[in-house]
């Protein structure tokens, strides 16, 4: 299993590395866990980091105070080298030093590769959010009925799909967050930039439609 690298950057722990710790890990405050925070606000058994198709995923485990990464509150999430994950009054860094340096030396040679292709658009299922996860039952919009979710997804593709769902929820906050209704609430007005941010997520969503069926339609 794959190793991994935790550095404390704030808390009573501050300036500890754990360095390679094999996967599973379970971090809290009580003896026996794997990464042990002496955080009052941490709890006893508080999350888990393991290891799905290559990738690391953290998981919340019902604790008192939760878990944030990148300081949005996650049940289940896709870690990425660099992200920040606090519990209780710590906070975490993912990777080592070669592996952030490393990160940024590709992230810094992809983007030279964009400037260079001024019609390259940035990939929306690259952006990290907070993710919440949840059965919606019986739940309708308008006359229609919400489709269930699929299940027993596995780590992986579960945060990869409240990934996918919590960028679209951000951008339609986004997008809606400044609409502003009439006197007798009837109709409402909004500006052109949020518009086109509503018609870019129905483009977004055409392509994931199309791409569940034709997967190499997204590289189009």
């Amino acid at each position: 299993m794959p190793a991994v690298t935790f550095q404390v950057l704030e808390g009573i722990d501050k300036g500890r590395i754990f360095r390679e710790m094999n996967t599973p890990v379970t971090i809290g405050r009580e003896e026996g866990n794997v990464l042990r925070l002496n955080d009052e606000r941490v709890s006893r058994y508080h999350a888990k980091i393991l290891c799905d198709n290559q990738e690391i995923i953290i998981t919340d485990l019902d604790s008192t105070n939760g878990t944030r990464v990148n300081e949005n509150p996650v049940q289940i999430r896709r870690l990425h080298i660099g992200d920040r994950i606090r519990l209780g009054k710590s906070l975490l860094l993912f990777g080592s030093d070669a592996e952030i340096r490393a990160r940024m030396e590709t992230q810094l040679s992809n983007q030279r590769v964009k400037d260079l292709d001024p019609g390259t658009m940035a990939d929306p299922g690259t952006m990290s959010r907070p993710i919440v996860m949840g059965m919606l039952e019986e739940f309708y919009i308008g006359g229609q009925c919400l489709p269930p979710l699929p299940h027993q997804l596995g780590p992986s593709n579960a945060a990869r799909l409240t990934e996918t769902l919590e960028f679209l929820h951000k951008y339609l906050v986004a997008a809606t967050e400044n609409i502003r209704p009439n006197e007798d609430s009837t109709q409402v007005t909004l500006s052109y930039n949020d518009w086109q941010r509503i018609l870019g997520i129905q483009m977004v969503l055409a392509r994931y439609i199309r791409a569940i069926s034709e997967p190499d339609s997204l590289e189009e």
